[in-house]
């Protein structure tokens, strides 16, 4: 089964952006990702991407292209995606460096992690904390 092991993530966020290859810059730039893969059509358009953080990964892809995902993601609003961090103040100090749109800065929270929210250049909410739920895994 995906997710038991091996580094493999077995719930992966996945996104569709109008212009996925400055999504993918963002990610890694301002949000610390690494690109895993890019797969581009003849076009240059971004078919699908897999970036990583820690043991999770995201993947992606350009909207407009296509498909029964595209087409049921039509019209979705932005989504929101948290991902675990070490250190929730130097992310963010990351993140403002390169200009990233600061929704929340480090604040602790109630339930014993430091968070703070930004949002990518095409809406979509990302909180980024030391808050990692146990999975019984």
């Amino acid at each position: 089964m995906a997710g038991t092991g091996g580094g493999r993530p077995s719930v992966v966020p996945t996104l569709l952006y109008r212009d996925a290859k400055a999504a993918i810059r963002q990610l890694t730039e301002a949000f610390g990702f690494t690109e895993l893969s890019v797969y581009e059509g003849e076009d240059g358009t971004v078919m699908h991407a897999e970036l990583v953080q820690g043991n999770g990964a995201v993947m992606l892809g350009t909207k407009g292209r296509g498909g029964v995902f595209d087409t049921a993601m039509e019209g979705a609003g932005p989504a929101g995606v948290y991902v675990v961090v070490d250190d929730a103040d130097a992310h963010h100090r990351r993140a403002v460096e390169q200009g990233a749109e600061i929704l929340m800065s480090p604040t602790d929270q109630d339930y014993g992690s430091r968070d703070y929210l930004a949002r990518d250049l095409e809406g979509n909410v990302w909180s980024f904390g030391t808050y990692a739920p146990e999975t019984g895994g």
